[in-house]
Order: C-alpha cells, then sequence, then structure tokens
C-alpha cells in the first residue's frame, strides 16, 4: 500500500506540473491581424474590385483590456489578450458632419482617468470628441461636441502633469502641428506650433516611391503619436506614403512635449520592407499590462486600390541609450504573445518555419490569371482564385517530405466581393485534412460550424503534426469567389539548417549615399535571407526579408552616417548563424 501511495503521489504531481505547464503556455499569434475588417465605403475605392480596407491603428490599454480603433470600420476593437478580438458596433459621425460613407478615419486615442477619449480625422471645427468609461459596450457620449482644433491623423497625449496635447497632420507639403488644449473644456489653448517636418535631401527612407526613388511626387508626412520615456518625448509620424513597402514610422526625440526636436539617428524605427506582408508605418506606441512596449501599424496590399491595407504589431522599446526601437523580424511568422514583462530587444519569435515556399500545389479550378502558385510565393500582393465559391473548390499544397506542423495562417483574397462597408454576421467555413502519402487523409482543421470572420484566420494546432501534404477544401464563403492570397504553414522539416552566408558585400557610392547595393553569395538550400542593419554595431535593429534572391537594394540611409550590417539565411529547417557584422562608411 505504501508502494501504491507513493506512486499515487507521484502521478498526481506529474499531473499538476503538466496542468500548470498547459496554464503558463504562450499564447501566438500571426500578422496580418486576423479581425474582422470592414470592406471599403467608398465606391471609387473600389473600381477594381471591392475589398477590405483598414490602417492607420492605434492600441489602447484600458482598465486592463486593449481597444483597438483604425480607420473606416463602423466601429473597433477590443480584447484580453491581444489574440481573440470582439468588435463593437458604432458609428462615431454625427449626422451633420458625416459625408455618405464617410467614417472615423486615422482616429485617435486618449486615456484620462477612468475615461477613454477618441476622435477622428477632420479639417471642420464641428467634430466630436467622444468618451466612455465602459468601451466594450457601445456606451459613448459627447466630450466635447465642437471639438475646435480640426486636426488629420491626430495624436493625443496627456502629459504627467495632467496637461493635455494633440499632434496632427498629413501632407506631402506641410509639417507636423502641436498643440495644447484644456484638460477639462477641451478648447484649444494658444495658436497650432510647427513641429517638425520630412527632409527626403538627408534620409534616404523619406523619399516617395516603392524603391525610394519616386523624384516626381514629395513624400507625406503624417500619422502622428506622442510617447514620454525617461523625461523625453518622443514624437512619431509616418512616411513616405502608405502604398509603398518600405512605409515605416520614424521619430524626433525633444526635452518640452512642444519641443524643439532632435532627429533620432536609428530612423525609422519601425521599418519591415519585405516578407510576406509588407509596411510598418502609421501606428502607435503603447504598453501591455505587463509594461511592455508594443507598436501597432500599418501593413500594405495596395492592389485593388492603393488604401487596401491590414493592421500589424511587433515588440517595441527603448534601449538602455533612449534610442526607441520596434523588432519587425520574422513579423508575419507566428510570434509569443506575452505572460509577463520582457526583454523586447530579444526575438518573440517561436522559430516556426514556413514549410511550403514555392512547395507543388493542385487546385479545383483556376479562375483566369490568378495562377495557383501565388498562394504559396510569400506575397499577400498576388493570389489564387477558384471559379466558384461552390462548396467543394480546394486547395492543396505539397511540403515535399513529412514535417512537422505547428500553426497555419490562411489569408483569403477578396476576388468578386460584393460587399462595401461594414458586414455583421457573415462568416468563413473550411476543413482542412491532412496526409503523410497523398493518399489517406485525416481532418486536421475543422472549421464546418465556424460562425466568424476570418480573412487572415490564423490557427495554431493544439499539438504539433506530423504530415506532407495538405489540402483545404471550401465549405462556405462570405462573398466573392473561393480566393487566397497565402496558405502558410508554419513549422519545422526535417533537414538541414543553411549555412553561414559567404561574400556579404554593400556597395555605397560617393553620388549617392543614401542608398546601398548588398549582395552576397547564394546558398543552394537556403528559403531566404534577413538582413539586420543599424547606425551602430550593437543597434542593429532594422531587417529586410528577401525570398529568392542574392541581393537587395537599400535606399533609406541618412546619407551622412555609417551603416552596419549582418544576414542570415533560413529555410524550412531553421536559420543559419549570422555573418560578421559589416560596416559601410
Amino acid at each position: 500500500m505504501k508502494i501504491f501511495a507513493r506512486v499515487l503521489i507521484m502521478l498526481l504531481f506529474c499531473l499538476c506540473l503538466l496542468q500548470v505547464k498547459a496554464q503558463t503556455k504562450r499564447l501566438t499569434y500571426c500578422n496580418p491581424l486576423n479581425l474582422d475588417y470592414g470592406y471599403t465605403p467608398f465606391p471609387n475605392f473600389a473600381e477594381w474590385g471591392q475589398h477590405r480596407a483598414t490602417a492607420d491603428p492605434t492600441m489602447t490599454l484600458f482598465k486592463g483590456k486593449y481597444y483597438l480603433f483604425s480607420t473606416n470600420q463602423f466601429g473597433y476593437w477590443w480584447s484580453d489578450d491581444m489574440l481573440h478580438w470582439n468588435f463593437v458596433y458604432r458609428k462615431f459621425l454625427r449626422p451633420y458632419n458625416q459625408v455618405q460613407g464617410d467614417e472615423l478615419c486615422a482616429p485617435a486615442t486618449l486615456v484620462l482617468g477612468d475615461t477613454l477619449l477618441v476622435i477622428g480625422s477632420t479639417y471642420n471645427k464641428d467634430f466630436t470628441l467622444w468618451m466612455s468609461t465602459n468601451p466594450t459596450q457601445d456606451d459613448w457620449k459627447a466630450a466635447k461636441d465642437y471639438f475646435k482644433v480640426g486636426a488629420w491623423d491626430p495624436g493625443m497625449f496627456a502629459d504627467d502633469d495632467g496637461r493635455v496635447y494633440i499632434y496632427h497632420g498629413s501632407s506631402n507639403t506641410l509639417p507636423l502641428y502641436g498643440q495644447e488644449i484644456d484638460r477639462k473644456t477641451f478648447e484649444p489653448i494658444g495658436p497650432k506650433k510647427e513641429m517638425v517636418k520630412l527632409n527626403p535631401d538627408k534620409y534616404g527612407w523619406e523619399r516617395f516611391g516603392e524603391h525610394n526613388d519616386n523624384v516626381f511626387l514629395l513624400p507625406f508626412i503624417e500619422g502622428s503619436w506622442m510617447n514620454k520615456y525617461n523625461g523625453k518625448y518622443y514624437l512619431q509620424f509616418g512616411a513616405p506614403g502608405t502604398e509603398q513597402s518600405g512605409y515605416g514610422d520614424g521619430v524626433f526625440i525633444g526635452d518640452k512635449p512642444l519641443g524643439p526636436f532632435t532627429y533620432q539617428k536609428h530612423n525609422p524605427f519601425s521599418y519591415k520592407p519585405g516578407g510576406f506582408a509588407k509596411g510598418a508605418g502609421h501606428g502607435a506606441t503603447w504598453q501591455d499590462k505587463y509594461g511592455n512596449y508594443w507598436h501597432i501599424s500599418t501593413m500594405g496590399i495596395s492592389v485593388k486600390n492603393n488604401f487596401e491595407r491590414r493592421i500589424g504589431f511587433w515588440p517595441a522599446g527603448f534601449d538602455n541609450d533612449g534610442v526607441l526601437y520596434c523588432n519587425t523580424a520574422y513579423g508575419d511568422y507566428p510570434q509569443y504573445l506575452p505572460t509577463g514583462p520582457e526583454d523586447h530587444l530579444k526575438s518573440n519569435f517561436t522559430g516556426w518555419m514556413i514549410l511550403n515556399y514555392n512547395k507543388p500545389v493542385e487546385v479545383s479550378s483556376t479562375l483566369g490569371a490568378y495562377e495557383p502558385n501565388n498562394v504559396v510565393d510569400e506575397d499577400i500582393k498576388t493570389y489564387w482564385s477558384a471559379k466558384t465559391a461552390n462548396k467543394g473548390e480546394w486547395f492543396k499544397t505539397d511540403l515535399g517530405a513529412v514535417s512537422t506542423i505547428k500553426a497555419i495562417q490562411i489569408n483569403y483574397a477578396d476576388q468578386d466581393a460584393t460587399f462595401m462597408g461594414k458586414s455583421m454576421g457573415v462568416f468563413h467555413q473550411y476543413i482542412v485534412y491532412s496526409s503523410l502519402d497523398g493518399k489517406t487523409w485525416k481532418p486536421l482543421i475543422d472549421k464546418s460550424k465556424n460562425k466568424t470572420d476570418v480573412p487572415h484566420d490564423y490557427i495554431e494546432l493544439k499539438a504539433p503534426a506530423k504530415a506532407r501534404y495538405l489540402k483545404m477544401v471550401n465549405l462556405h464563403m462570405p462573398t466573392g469567389k473561393f480566393a487566397l492570397s497565402g496558405f502558410r504553414v508554419f513549422g519545422l522539416g526535417n533537414g538541414a539548417k543553411p549555412d553561414t552566408v559567404k561574400s556579404f558585400i554593400a556597395l555605397r557610392g560617393d553620388s549617392e549615399r543614401r542608398n546601398a547595393w548588398l549582395k552576397w553569395k547564394p546558398i543552394d538550400n537556403a528559403t531566404g535571407y534577413t538582413i539586420y542593419m543599424g547606425i551602430a554595431p550593437d543597434k542593429l535593429y532594422n531587417n529586410m526579408m528577401v525570398y529568392g534572391k542574392n541581393e537587395f537594394y537599400f535606399n533609406g540611409m541618412d546619407k551622412d552616417l555609417p551603416y552596419y550590417f549582418q544576414i542570415e539565411a533560413f529555410n524550412e529547417n531553421g536559420i543559419s548563424r549570422r555573418t560578421k557584422v559589416l560596416k559601410v562608411e
């Protein structure tokens, strides 16, 4: 009996350990965020097809919950854990200042005590500033019915001394402005003041164009946001244009809330020009319930319209020298969510690699030139479409070998969608089957009874699965054809990681010091490469992800500073060692 009792105690102890482990398992997420994005409310924005569209996000921690507002969504989201989001339908514009199809655009939020404030962009003097003490419900009232600032792309900030400020501007000719507003009456105090402006002649990333090379259009400065850290004021801005892959956020630093401000040498601080979904501009820097900093921002598609966009967020923070940074490396691969205080200079990346990049695929049917291989090319701008939205249309991917699958992200494309604005109660349904040999199949993910809108559905498997083949069968589409821009399988293969990259060079001429041509010897078994870049060897905070090439044109440098680079290769089996840091004068 004593032996039996001891065995029983040991079993109970092991069960307790397993339960604690299960409770402390870190949640994961994957950008773009899987939100039930609304569709464009503007007919002239849908000339090439109806499509989902949002941008310009803010994230705010209020009373232990996270609130996410963004452009033209006829409402907002809240969450307890930054993973599961609840949508609250709300039209914020009054009838007297509402334009047909218009809604809350580029909103700003502010927490004052037990109250959450929100306002959208306007050039009018009769916009409403809203307030709520219970925003998990549609429970709002006017804090100021005629808010006189009339700010486009506003950002609001409350200082430690209780004084409140607003920053705003969106222009390719005008600067950003700042102004104090009365905390109680919300009336402006004094005139608006010029804060900061762009200088693309010096800073290469501020030039307009997909490759910062458009000499005909001036860049836009927009998306104001302010944080205070260690007594310094960090005024953030977006540039050079939301349509570009290099859309990022920069920052100026000052000793006072209305300046003067000095340009941070590490700029842009939020930057993601490569990968599946590109762009990390016009956003907000905020703290989670554990005190960790994050940055939420706009990601671009810009196929059906320049303003076809999504949302992503990234670990961020301030280093020991007060440099504001944002960690976007592998930023559209699965990332860990926080369970406590973290060091965001270290990666939140799970280490789960893409398993089906450019691997063989099969489909049930193909509409026109929307080719099946577009689903596995790691580019959200391209997509495959079936001929119909019928139940039974399918997509199949071959991983090339039996692999360990940890998670799947399913990205739908809006082919022949008919919705405009926010559509409530719509949903996707499908089943994903797995197979070891392509002959015997079993369900891996069953969403046959799903009743939610999941345009970027991300599913972390409850337990890792072994498979070589995956097949997604459509059951129901909310609108349009069955179309996918990415069926992305994450996990680990069974082969070797790539070797360390050889012959990595950066060519920077004297005639154009904002540009560099990065080249390296290709690795035979590499899926792609991640280049790290910064203005000091210990501050390589930015990165560029490159697939299928052994070169990258980086046109985003400060012409007066030296730069430092490293590169690593990756494939389905993991990541190589980085090269030595390369200094480029």
